[in-house]
C-alpha cells in the first residue's frame, strides 16, 4: 500500500525536468527534504518554510556548489510530514545541474497545495523518506536526508530506531531544528530542541545540525545547509 501511494504521489506531482527516464544516471548526492508540516506550523510558518526551500535551491551560490561537484549535479526530493500517519512526496526525485533546472524546482513547490496536520512524528518522516531513498533513479555516493521541524517527535516509533535504520543503510541524516519559545501543544520540549536533534535524530558519516533561530531566519539557514550537504562538508556539529 505505501509503495502503491508513493508512486501515484510522484506521478502526480511529475516535473517537466529529468526524472525517471534518467535511470541510472548518475548524481554527487541523493538529496531528500524531509519537511515538518505538523500543527504546531501554522500558515505563516509553512509559507516562510516553503519560501526558504524555494529561495535556496535556487540561490546562485547553491547552484554554484552543486555544480563544483565531480558529476556537477545532484538528485533532490522534496517530503512533507506532519504525525504516523502522514507523509507525502511533495516533489519526487528532479536532477538538478544548472541554475534553469533549480528554479523550474522552485517554481514547481511553490504551486504544490500544502497541508497542516496532527502530531509531529519524525520516526514516521525518516521511515518513509527511506522508501522514497529506495527509489530513486540516480547514482550516487552519498544519499542525504535533510529533516527540518519545530518538536520532538511524539507519534509513531522512537526516532531514534528509525534513525538507526536509515544509518545502517549508509544514509546519513542531518538537521535543521526551527527554535521559538512556542511550546508544541501547549507542551515545551523536554530539552532544548538543537539538544534533542543531535542526540536523536541526525547520525550517519559527517552528520551535523544547523539552527533556525526561529521561522523567518529559516531560509538563510537552509542556504547554509543545502552547501555544506552539497559540497559534502560534514564535521563539527554546529548551532
Amino acid at each position: 500500500m505505501r509503495r502503491r501511494s508513493l508512486l501515484a504521489a510522484a506521478g502526480a506531482a511529475a516535473l517537466p525536468l529529468r526524472q525517471a527516464s534518467a535511470q541510472g544516471e548518475p548524481v554527487d548526492v541523493l538529496l531528500l527534504l524531509a519537511v515538518d508540516v505538523s500543527r504546531s506550523v501554522d500558515e505563516d510558518e509553512a509559507r516562510l518554510q516553503r519560501e526558504g526551500y524555494r529561495n535556496a535551491v535556487a540561490d546562485p551560490a547553491v547552484v554554484e556548489a552543486i555544480r563544483g561537484g565531480m558529476i556537477g549535479a545532484i538528485g533532490l526530493a522534496y517530503v512533507e510530514w506532519a504525525g504516523a500517519e502522514y507523509q507525502r512526496l511533495v516533489l519526487p526525485w528532479t536532477r538538478i545541474s544548472s541554475q534553469g533546472e533549480a528554479v523550474i524546482w522552485s517554481e514547481r513547490l511553490a504551486e504544490a497545495p500544502r497541508a497542516s496536520l496532527s502530531w509531529t512524528s519524525i520516526s514516521g518522516a525518516l521511515d518513509f523518506s527511506r522508501s522514497v531513498m529506495a527509489e530513486a533513479p540516480f547514482d550516487a555516493t552519498r544519499r542525504v536526508i535533510d529533516v527540518s521541524g519545530d518538536g520532538v517527535n511524539n507519534s509513531g516509533g522512537p526516532v531514534e530506531l528509525a534513525r538507526d535504520r536509515a544509518v545502517a543503510e549508509g544514509i546519513t541524516i542531518n538537521g535543521l531544528p526551527i527554535v521559538n519559545d512556542r511550546p508544541t501543544f501547549g507542551r515545551m520540549p523536554p530539552i532544548p530542541l538543537d539538544e534533542y536533534f543531535r542526540e536523536s535524530v541526525i547520525g550517519g558519516p559527517g552528520a551535523f545540525v544547523i539552527v533556525a533561530e526561529d521561522f523567518n531566519s529559516f531560509g538563510n539557514a537552509v542556504k547554509r545547509k543545502l552547501i555544506r550537504e552539497i559540497a559534502a562538508l560534514g564535521g563539527p556539529m554546529v548551532a
